[in-house]
């Protein structure tokens, strides 16, 4: 069985997007989803999907959660249901969900683990939030705080959670 693990950053009011976008750009956390997600499955909706330059994220087996799946090409797996794709994966040691807002929100009762970056402001702006989170449910394993600079523009902490059994 696979662990099914949430892989997402978001603010201190949990905004995660604005318009299908991201809020901001921190090129250490994009090496660290690309380190953490490379070789496994990723899903997320269509919407996400959609949203990712170039389409298919590139050394990842990708899962799109559609209504419409002949719709969906040959560059990813189509899906209906989160279970389906948590099942058509079970090969895979480690499952990671990648949003958006409605997978998180499906997700989050299933999960295994959580890697978020904790992104140390607040943004009004946006559209898109990361569901609530019962964090005493969750042990943390690790944590890492790194502060702003020349190309990170906010203070950002890397988090692994561990669901307590």
């Amino acid at each position: 069985m696979s662990t099914i693990s949430l892989i997402c950053a978001l603010a201190e009011n949990r905004a995660i997007g604005h318009k299908q976008e991201l809020l901001w750009r921190l090129p250490n956390d994009m090496k660290r989803f690309k380190a953490l997600t490379t070789g496994h499955v990723v899903v997320m909706g269509r919407k996400t999907f959609e949203s990712i330059p170039g389409g298919a994220l590139p050394n990842r087996r990708n899962i799109v959660l559609t209504s419409m799946p002949e719709a969906m090409g040959t560059t990813c797996v189509a899906c209906s249901t989160l279970q389906e794709a948590i099942e058509c994966s079970e090969a895979d040691k480690e499952v990671f969900i990648i949003g958006g807002y409605g997978v998180y929100q499906e997700a989050v009762s299933v999960a295994d683990k959580m890697y978020l970056t904790h992104v140390h402001t607040m943004f009004e702006e946006a559209d898109t939030f990361f569901p609530e989170v019962d964090f005493s449910e969750w042990d943390v394993i690790s944590s890492e705080d790194h502060k702003a600079d020349e190309k990170h523009a906010y203070d950002y902490t890397f988090v692994e959670y561990r669901r307590k059994k």
